[in-house]
């Protein structure tokens, strides 16, 4: 099973815990750095979809730059989507993308049952 991608910032535990986990049970993968390779719009809109989810639940809301930017104003799920590709930290993370299906290691469970399907 090689088909994993894992959005990975090496600096987050949970994304650690994610890679570790994949690497124990034997899980082969292609590792996305976002931070260094930040995704493009297209990306990220397949990511929204495979995910269910909106813009705004992608988002690291805490982050500073996401108050900088007042994004909590914003109601454009494509300004939400750019801010994303400008500022990849705001992307929530990690995420894992397996057969056209993607979850939030958040908390890890979600992996696991990612994996399971």
């Amino acid at each position: 099973m090689n088909n994993v991608i894992v959005w990975h910032n090496p600096r987050c535990s949970k994304s650690r815990n994610t890679v570790a986990l994949l690497e124990e049970k034997g899980i082969g993968m292609t590792i996305v750095k976002y931070l260094e390779t930040p995704p493009n719009k297209e990306e990220i809109s397949n990511i929204l979809k495979m995910l269910n989810m909106s813009a705004r639940e992608l988002m690291r809301t805490k982050e500073d730059i996401y108050k900088t930017l007042n994004l909590q104003e914003e109601s454009s799920e494509e300004k939400l989507i750019e801010a994303m590709v400008n500022h990849p930290k705001l992307i929530e993370r990690p995420i894992v993308i397996k057969d056209g299906k993607a979850a939030i290691g958040r908390p890890i469970e979600k992996i696991v049952a990612l994996l399971n399907q």
